[in-house]
């Protein structure tokens, strides 16, 4: 098969500088270029990245983007502007592969010739589903989008298909690491540092932490992009916690900035040992990738009671839910990461049952997957 991907309009591919969906429908193209099909990928143009080149077998197309915003208005207007140049560019294949938003909606009447159009729902749709009726098919990565792209078009039900973000379980497995004590208890994160993401839920929960008495040692460390660019609340809001939780917990908190190299950051990974996603972000989380990675990486996982996490985390299973929408939901957190740090025993069985369930989630199983839905999407006369 001729199969096209394209990436949104502020990132770069290969992910110099992170992404989620960058890193994995990046490694999805290699699987399919592995599995013997043409495979072109779109993304931004990037200082040191050839407009046009092939890498391994992937022939690589990049056009001019733009960097994220705040404001959600102009950034769909980048990301029409973005489709326009892509759309220009984009080859005669069987199925084109869409990581945007407004591309959808008109590229088949446009230019057929791209293939079938398959629409990635990476995060909760926000009305652009009523807008997708010329779509062949959409990725959905939870049953929560799922649910909710039904709600915006009934329509469309029989063409979704739920696809899980996929992880590298093998690498993040290989760096699983975790020290033994008298190393403090690591408790991480992973993801922008951004408002909706519940860190001050996380920091104000570890500022009773370090009220408890008789707990082992411990760290809490905080892995991501702050600036606005990368997807960052501002180094405003990295200031303003500081500024508010810095004297609480003094050398326990630690801010390390984002880390873009895969292997690196699977050893971050690996060298924590609860791992929490607190996000409270009801309409953009949709499957938490990080939890994925680090739950492959031998962590116990703690994650907010969104809807979106309901696939990969069993409370009490594969790690442990709080109640974000509690009165006291700052107590239920902290109680969640006092009974791991306390309990080693509790955190490694859960650990151990969270690397198994994220092997579910590998990359090579999920990209055979993709290429029979393609292939059937593209015998479709």
């Amino acid at each position: 098969m001729k199969i096209t991907v394209v990436a949104g309009f502020f990132l770069p591919v290969p992910p110099l500088r992170g992404g989620a969906t960058e890193k994995i429908w990046h490694r999805l193209a290699q699987e399919f270029v592995a599995a013997g099909h043409d495979v072109t990928f779109v993304s931004r143009t990037w200082p040191g990245l050839a407009a046009r080149e092939t890498v391994a077998g992937l022939t690589h197309v990049r056009v001019p983007g733009a960097d994220h915003t705040r404001r959600l208005a102009f950034n769909l207007l980048l990301d029409f502007v973005w489709g326009l140049r892509v759309a220009r560019v984009l080859p005669a294949a069987d199925v084109v592969v869409c990581n945007t938003v407004s591309l959808p909606v008109w590229l088949r009447r446009v230019k057929p010739s791209a293939g079938r159009v398959v629409a990635v729902f990476g995060r909760m749709p926000k009305g652009q589903a009523r807008a997708y009726r010329g779509v062949d098919c959409l990725l959905s990565v939870g049953a929560a989008v799922t649910g909710r792209v039904r709600a915006e078009n009934p329509a469309l039900a029989g063409r979704i298909v739920q696809f899980p973000n996929p992880i590298d379980w093998g690498l993040h497995a290989r760096a699983a690491a975790k020290q033994t004590p008298p190393a403090p208890v690591t408790i991480g994160y992973v993801g922008r540092i951004h408002p909706d993401k519940g860190l001050r839920l996380l920091l104000t929960a570890a500022a009773r932490l370090a009220l408890r008495p008789g707990l082992p040692a411990w760290r809490l460390e905080l892995v991501g992009p702050w600036t606005v660019p990368l997807g960052g609340g501002g180094e405003d809001f990295r200031d303003a916690l500081l500024a508010e939780f810095g004297a609480a917990l003094g050398d326990r908190l630690t801010f390390s900035g984002p880390e873009f190299e895969a292997e690196k950051l699977a050893q971050r990974y690996g060298a924590m040992d609860v791992f929490c996603y607190p996000s409270l972000d009801e309409h953009g989380e949709t499957f938490g990738i990080a939890a994925a990675e680090a739950m492959a990486a031998g962590c116990a996982p703690v994650v907010s009671g969104l809807a979106c996490f309901g696939d990969l985390v069993r409370d009490g299973d594969t790690g442990l839910v709080f109640d974000h929408t509690a009165p006291d939901a700052v107590g239920a957190l902290a109680t969640a990461l006092s009974r791991l740090v306390a309990e080693p025993s509790t955190r490694a069985a859960i650990a151990a049952r969270a690397q198994t369930h994220a092997r579910l989630y590998d990359f090579p199983d999920s990209a055979r997957f993709l290429l029979g839905e393609f292939s059937r999407l593209a015998a479709r006369t």
